[in-house]
């Protein structure tokens, strides 16, 4: 075997001991002589090449910048090798996160089972990393509490085994025909956290206005009166116009409205990218009017033609090969053709042209072909392409709206996400379950998506499968989404609080609530974009696991219910109904003012405080320049607004008469009341 030190790069931090390396191709493993080992653990940079017994050159080189080290194993030939692996020593106690923002990998319903006890700690979980509907953040990096962390440099899919099969040891394997693992070193994890951050981004940084609250439904309808009766007269969609009328009236403030799908003609209401005007009447009027009271138009699309365009791709060839024709999600788009992705490119062109702001981007990882002998348009097989397919759908939007709205003034927000995704979007946590589970599972999810280099993140409030409509549950879950990046309220069953449960009922502390925390992620807008141009500048995330802020406290990494926003905001979410108090750490190094009654707590030690349902436990760091105001003044303010009815009848009528001023010299009722009779059901 011949070995080459290039030389002896300075020596920061420890690689852990790897063993157990191999490939494998349809005749079995070939594991990887015991010398070569014996010079991976003794050097920090090497290359060397020798024969094995299968006849094959083994290279293998192993890089080092002085704190983190790349490992490259490859093989001459190897077109038949199916997957490579490797060990990672691993301690008793040694603490692992990241991968994924699933509580558990599959099925995901398990992450919001019934008496889950999983959190951050990946120890004894294996993880298959491949992207799986429809909680699915995922990035090949995990973080050890013993001073180092892991990067999968690879597309293909893999496996992670957190000392499952042996107590002693990380398993990491992968598909394809070489493999390349970044190890990182350091003196902290956040250190840890930020070099993977940039090198997997850097983080893309959003405007400001998506640090506003939104509000969305799942499916919009247009009805001739509003959830008490009134009828409606104003030019736009009824339930649209219900949101944003009420949410003003009651001092909610609202950046961003988003209709999710279906806004479209056809079976699915997404044909051809064209606006359904019986469903959406007006609708470039529609944004225009939002526009003009600072609030943005967000839209939801998939990755697949419906309508004409469906014809006409599956004519041209522009479909992903592979695919069975379904119902929905077909035929989904080859984005590695250039043809086929500027033909979907030119549908969303047309959104953009009526001023749409931005895009939820669905069904990024559900039904994506992934095995038999196809390869997508650029020569890679399905197989490799199966965990890209989401960043190039992303990469495909992102392009597209650039071209639009330059400056990066727009969001697009994916389901699913992989390495890469993070340079492009935001992310939101998929169809999470909307039971007390479901919220625990969303705390541990935005943690995972900071650890993992996805700072913009929010969760469904309220959940969106399985949705209780509980009062606490969604009351809780208002709480916790104010200190999440992206605040955005629904689908709350395609109704609001006002006509909320079923039967239907005006739930008046569910309004309060939404007032007190909305106004506070309002107030917080400064601050939240403050940290994401860190997040994109140096790899810090703005949610922050203790265990980042204070890696020495064994409670920091066992408090998982407790997080930092930002570095002088820290929040504990509280999730199990009637729960009245919480545990809190408060980080070392720190002095820690409570929100709520004033008091000053040193840090560096738990505390227990009061947690009555309008209150989350919430301190400040003191000597910061945070001022979150009197929260109790706010809460009565809140209960008091929440009490007083808005009169629909006016809100109604001054939307009528701002589109008689802007766009018609004649009355515009009869008109509005002819269509919304015809799509009372719609």
């Amino acid at each position: 075997m011949a070995v080459i030190h290039l030389h002896a790069a300075p020596f920061a931090g420890p690689l852990p001991r790897l063993d157990g390396i191999f490939y494998e191709t349809a005749r079995g493993r070939t594991p990887l002589p015991s010398d070569c080992l014996a010079q991976l653990r003794g050097s920090t940079f090497l290359q060397f090449r020798t024969n094995l017994p299968d006849g094959r050159l083994l290279k293998v080189s192993l890089d080092s910048d002085g704190t983190n080290y790349t490992l490259r194993l490859d093989a001459v030939p190897n077109f038949d090798i199916r997957q490579w692996g490797l060990s990672v020593a691993a301690g008793a106690d040694e603490y692992f996160t990241g991968l994924m923002e699933r509580v558990v990998d599959w099925p995901q319903q398990d992450s919001w089972a019934p008496g889950i006890t999983n959190a951050l700690n990946l120890r004894g979980q294996t993880v298959d990393m491949i992207l799986k509907p429809t909680m699915s953040v995922y990035a090949p990096f995990y973080l050890s509490s013993a001073g180092y962390a892991a990067f999968v440099q690879s597309d293909w899919p893999g496996r992670f085994d957190f000392c499952k099969s042996d107590p002693r040891a990380v398993k990491i394997r992968f598909e394809g025909p070489s493999l390349t693992v970044k190890f990182y070193t350091g003196r902290t994890p956040a250190q840890l956290v930020r070099a993977h951050a940039l090198d997997a981004g850097p983080p893309f940084l959003p405007p400001r206005w998506m640090y506003a609250t939104w509000r969305w439904r799942d499916e919009i309808r247009n009805r001739p009166a509003y959830y008490d009766g009134t009828s409606v007269t104003g030019p736009f969609n009824s339930q649209f116009m219900e949101d944003v009328l009420l949410m003003k009236a009651y001092g909610i403030p609202l950046g961003v409205y988003w209709i999710d799908r279906p806004w479209g003609p056809g079976p699915n209401g997404y044909d051809d990218f064209q606006i359904d005007p019986r469903r959406l009447p007006r609708f470039a009027e529609s944004v225009r009017w939002l526009n003009a009271q600072g609030i943005q138009m967000f839209l939801w699309i998939g990755p697949f033609f419906q309508g004409k365009m469906e014809q006409e791709a599956l004519s041209r060839g522009y479909n992903l090969p592979g695919q069975r024709p379904m119902k929905n999600n077909y035929p989904l788009c080859d984005f590695t053709n250039p043809d086929a992705k500027k033909f979907w490119q030119d549908g969303v062109a047309k959104l953009l042209k009526l001023g749409v702001a931005g895009f939820k981007l669905d069904r990024g990882e559900e039904g994506i072909p992934d095995g038999g002998p196809y390869r997508v348009f650029d020569g890679r097989s399905l197989r490799e392409n199966r965990d890209l397919y989401p960043v190039e759908y992303l990469k495909a939007a992102y392009d597209v709206t650039m071209d639009y709205r330059p400056d990066h003034d727009f969001v697009l927000m994916p389901r699913a996400a992989y390495t890469g995704s993070a340079r492009y979007g935001v992310f939101w946590g998929g169809d999470i379950g909307g039971v007390q589970n479901g919220l625990r599972a969303e705390i541990l999810a935005v943690q995972r998506a900071a650890v993992m280099g996805y700072p913009n993140w929010g969760s469904d409030t309220g959940g969106y499968n399985q949705q209780s409509m509980d009062t606490e549950v969604v009351g809780r879950w208002l709480e916790f989404s104010c200190f999440t990046p992206i605040m955005e309220v629904g689908p709350t069953d395609n109704r609001a609080f006002w006509d909320y449960h079923h039967p239907p009922r005006y739930d008046a502390k569910l309004i309060a609530l939404w007032r007190l925390y909305a106004r506070l992620h309002a107030r917080l807008a400064d601050y939240s974009f403050e940290q994401a141009k860190v997040a994109h500048q140096t790899g810090t995330p703005i949610v922050r696991p203790l265990f980042l802020a204070d890696p020495q406290a064994p409670a920091a990494w066992s408090n998982w219910w407790t997080y930092l926003y930002g570095p002088d905001i820290l929040v504990s979410p509280v999730w199990k109904k009637n729960q009245r108090a919480q545990e809190v750490y408060l980080p070392s190094g720190a002095k820690w003012q409570d929100a709520w009654t004033k008091k000053i707590y040193a840090g560096g030690r738990t505390i227990t405080v009061s947690a009555p349902l309008h209150q989350m436990p919430i301190f400040v760091r003191v000597g910061s320049k945070i001022d979150l105001g009197d929260l109790n003044r706010e809460w009565k303010d809140a209960v008091a607004a929440a009490h007083t009815r808005p009169d629909l009848k006016a809100l109604d009528a001054e939307v009528r008469a701002w589109f008689n001023r802007h766009y018609s010299k004649r009355s515009a009722f009869g008109v509005i009341k002819s269509v919304a009779k015809t799509n009372e059901n719609r």
